[in-house]
């Protein structure tokens, strides 16, 4: 199982913390450090649709430049600001076998990874 995030992120920590403490293994793949790929993201996007990957509530999205957040229309749109700007990725992502479990910290959702 791996979980997608950045370590300095709350909800990241507060998803960690529950895991470790649930003693669910896990590696941690920091979008800061290791980067993130397009053909990941298009996974990604295929399970759970761009529109959700897209963390919109977050800093780094009310940081954009109005016309850039208009201009987030289409997957390939997306993508493209998900890969310059990884904090816009929703977090933590929780993937298994190719396959996305989890997006965000949903602790009933979380249970079910037991």
């Amino acid at each position: 199982m791996t979980v997608y995030g950045i370590k300095n992120c709350n909800t990241v920590k507060t998803a960690l913390d529950w895991l470790k403490k649930n003693k669910i293994e896990f590696e941690f793949h920091d979008y800061k450090a290791k980067g993130i790929t397009y053909p990941k993201l298009k996974e990604w996007c295929k399970q759970v649709g761009w529109e959700k990957l897209v963390n919109k509530k977050g800093t780094t999205w009310r940081q954009l430049e109005e016309d850039v957040k208009e201009s987030i229309t289409t997957e390939k749109a997306a993508i493209a600001l998900m890969k310059e700007k990884t904090s816009v990725i929703k977090r933590p992502l929780i993937e298994q076998d190719g396959k996305v479990l989890a997006l965000g910290f949903d602790e009933a959702e979380y249970k079910k990874l037991k």
